[in-house]
């Protein structure tokens, strides 16, 4: 009996045996696409050379936030402020293309060696008003994304900036004080200005500028009160005239095979993120300028508004060939968009 009955023991325990690996392959089947899910989630990289308490610093973490919110997760930008990867804003499209970032919030004047129009915002005198600077960018916006494109990056978000105006470590009380100012300039167009005003000016990214404050080869910035309040320019710089010379903007962008690589769906939650934060940074201007003024008072800056006569006029008539210049090599389309400008 016991040959007989040792097959019919063997038997049962084949069969929980089968079971078992099957149940654990069902499993397997189960957990794939979670695991598929998890493995396929999107983290970008992205910089700005600006403090998180910046504009610019604004933009990316609201960027980040709506970018989550709308994927559910799935896409998620870590952040890097105050140049911490240590890449300035011009630095930035090549850091994306090498794969070291996948992208960032740039400041466009350092961005016009790549194509003459990313520095229309910088032009000097053009924009008065808020209004005016989102009429010329809505205007420009297809431009910006075409220079963009060409290599290799995608367009989010444009931030417009408060206005452009000069610290400097003694008061500016005429256009005799010019020659006086070593000075950072904050592109090319506007070292061109300053030095043909008489200033001694260069292109410097900001963390240079600090080491030149820091050494003393520096006595004045050309920013915005929201660049230099966001770096404490306070400490070395006491004056602040607003002579109001632009309403430049920061273009965030992304490496465009980062973004190809999402499915459609989520490309355009990606874009309604990126045009919800274009809209939160534009919405920050009406008080912007009048909290950093309040900010910069409080820690000691004296402002000068409006600037003295003397010393616009010789910034204008200096800013005058500039202009011209620009116009010729940016082309027809960018040029009518500056004589736009002029209308306004």
């Amino acid at each position: 009996m016991l040959p007989d009955l040792l097959p019919s023991m063997r038997y049962p325990a084949k069969r929980i045996h089968t079971i078992l690996v099957l149940a654990w392959a069902a499993l397997a089947v189960m957990a794939a696409p979670a695991m598929a899910q998890v493995a396929t989630q999107i983290t970008w990289r992205m910089t700005t050379e600006y403090p998180q308490n910046n504009i610019s610093g604004i933009g990316l973490t609201t960027f980040a936030k709506r970018v989550a919110e709308r994927t559910n997760g799935f896409v998620t930008v870590s952040s890097a402020f105050d140049n911490e990867l240590k890449i300035s804003s011009g630095e930035m499209p090549r850091a994306a293309l090498d794969g070291r970032i996948a992208g960032g919030d740039a400041f466009a004047g350092a961005l016009s060696g790549l194509d003459p129009v990313l520095g229309l915002s910088t032009l000097p005198f053009l924009v008065q008003s808020v209004d005016v600077a989102r009429d010329a960018n809505l205007r420009a916006r297809p431009l910006y994304e075409k220079a963009l494109a060409a290599r290799g990056l995608k367009l989010l978000y444009v931030t417009i900036w408060p206005a452009t105006g000069l610290w400097s470590d003694h008061p500016l009380e005429g256009d005799g004080d010019l020659p006086k100012l070593n000075l950072r300039a904050y592109d090319a167009n506007s070292s061109d200005v300053m030095r043909a005003a008489g200033a001694n000016a260069q292109f410097l990214p900001m963390d240079a500028a600090l080491a030149g404050l820091r050494e003393h080869r520096l006595n004045a910035v050309l920013t915005s009160g929201d660049g230099g309040a966001g770096r404490k320019l306070w400490d070395f710089l006491p004056h602040f005239t607003a002579i109001n010379y632009a309403m430049p903007v920061s273009i965030a962008f992304v490496r465009n095979d980062a973004f190809a690589e999402l499915s459609e769906p989520v490309q355009r939650e990606v874009l309604a993120a990126a045009a919800e934060t274009e809209q939160s940074q534009f919405a920050l201007l009406a008080h912007r300028t009048s909290e950093n003024y309040a900010r910069m008072r409080d820690n000691g800056v004296r402002i000068t508004e409006p600037a003295p006569p003397s010393l616009l006029a010789a910034l204008r008539k200096a800013a005058t060939a500039t202009v011209t210049a620009w116009q010729t090599q940016a082309g027809t389309d960018a040029a009518a968009i500056v004589e736009w400008t002029k209308q306004q």
